[in-house]
């Protein structure tokens, strides 16, 4: 099952990394990312991850992940792959 995780706040050392290991935790493989910083320090990042292998239930992963923004003082979302291209969709 396919997913897309969403992260943004201010930039800072570590994110990336903070994140990957998270996902890699729980048997999480990132397909694609992509981030860019929006000036002055505003960070973006999204990432196509498959979860057909997660060690926990996706609502779960969900959990963890925005447990890890709070964290982190960002905002990390994870939704469903195709959930996240209906809400998207124009």
């Amino acid at each position: 099952m396919r997913a897309v995780i969403t992260v943004a706040g201010k930039d800072r050392v570590g994110i990336i990394a903070n994140v990957t290991q998270a996902l890699a935790k729980q048997n999480v493989n990132v397909l694609d990312i992509t981030q860019t910083i929006l000036p002055p320090d505003f960070f973006t990042m999204v990432m196509l991850v498959d979860a057909g292998q997660s060690t926990v239930p996706f609502g779960e992963l969900a959990d963890q992940m925005a447990e890890l923004g709070q964290q982190m003082g960002m905002d990390i979302r994870a939704q469903r792959e195709d959930t996240f291209q209906a809400m998207h969709r124009i």
